[in-house]
């Protein structure tokens, strides 16, 4: 697993007078942390020509505020933030997971639970939730209570965030939640690398496929840059570093998409937060 965190490699035939280009990222999934980081770094600036930095952060919420006072060029977001900030975030490209520009939520419960089939069988339980500005880790689990006529606060004796999908799973598979919500990606490629930990817990159910977390441009980005990022993106499976570099990720590429791809979360959103 690794988690995409902050670091700076500096390569050859890099433009001395043009900036970093900056790219804010929350931890995601993988496990050498700073070897796949430095990896991906390296093959970015190489690319681009350009030096690269990678800004991470713990919480969604942190990484829409510095894109929005344009503090990085690009960011890999939740698609509920995205569709929140629209109007300041350009949708650049997304993640191709199994084929598709898509996940899902999965409801996860201990391995032990054999009784529990839905959400509303959590009644009076502590659950946990990743992020509040995650679409599968709070925004969805929420929807469906919401159409039950109860709402988390209501419906469970008590909640917690553990700012991480992976850290949800651990809650859930160390017994210190009787349910959680997470992002199936994680959990799915948890599952190749730690089936040990993902084990420990059960799928109860996974909702509807959502448009993946996107990669999207602030206003910070001129637009040379966001083409020549763009390019990059969409070409990393046409060499054999890319693709290595993908299959660290647990990921098939990266691919334009239509800002309709959305429209679910945009549903749940005006849904659950109006």
């Amino acid at each position: 697993m690794v988690f995409l965190f902050v670091g700076l490699i500096i390569v050859g035939n890099l433009h001395a007078d043009e900036r970093p280009i900056r790219i804010g990222l929350t931890p995601v999934i993988l496990e050498d942390q700073l070897r796949f980081l430095e990896s991906w770094r390296r093959y970015l600036e190489q690319e681009l020509g350009r030096e690269v930095q990678f800004l991470r952060r713990n919480s969604y919420g942190e990484i829409v505020d510095l894109a929005l006072r344009g503090q990085v060029d690009f960011a890999w977001l939740c698609g509920f933030p995205y569709v929140r900030n629209e109007g300041a975030l350009d949708l650049l490209a997304a993640p191709v997971f199994k084929g598709a520009p898509r996940y899902q939520s999965y409801l996860i419960v201990p391995a032990s639970d054999t009784e529990t089939r839905d959400l509303m069988d959590l009644e009076g339980g502590i659950f946990a939730f990743s992020d509040p500005n995650s679409n599968s880790g709070w925004l969805y689990p929420e929807a469906v209570l919401r159409r039950h006529a109860t709402s988390a606060e209501r419906h469970f004796e008590r909640t917690f965030y553990t700012w991480g999908h992976r850290r949800v799973i651990e809650a859930v598979a160390h017994g210190l939640a009787e349910g959680g919500a997470v992002d199936g990606y994680v959990w799915e490629t948890l599952a190749r690398v730690e089936p040990e930990l993902t084990g420990r817990t059960r799928i109860v159910n996974r909702s509807d496929a959502f448009g993946f977390p996107p990669v999207v441009a602030t206003p910070a980005a001129d637009p040379a840059t966001r083409q020549a990022v763009l390019e990059v993106l969409l070409s990393m499976d046409e060499s054999e570093r890319g693709r290595q570099l993908l299959e660290a990720l647990n990921l098939d590429g990266f691919q334009q998409v239509e800002p309709e791809l959305y429209d679910s979360i945009r549903r749940l959103s005006r849904e659950v937060v109006q």
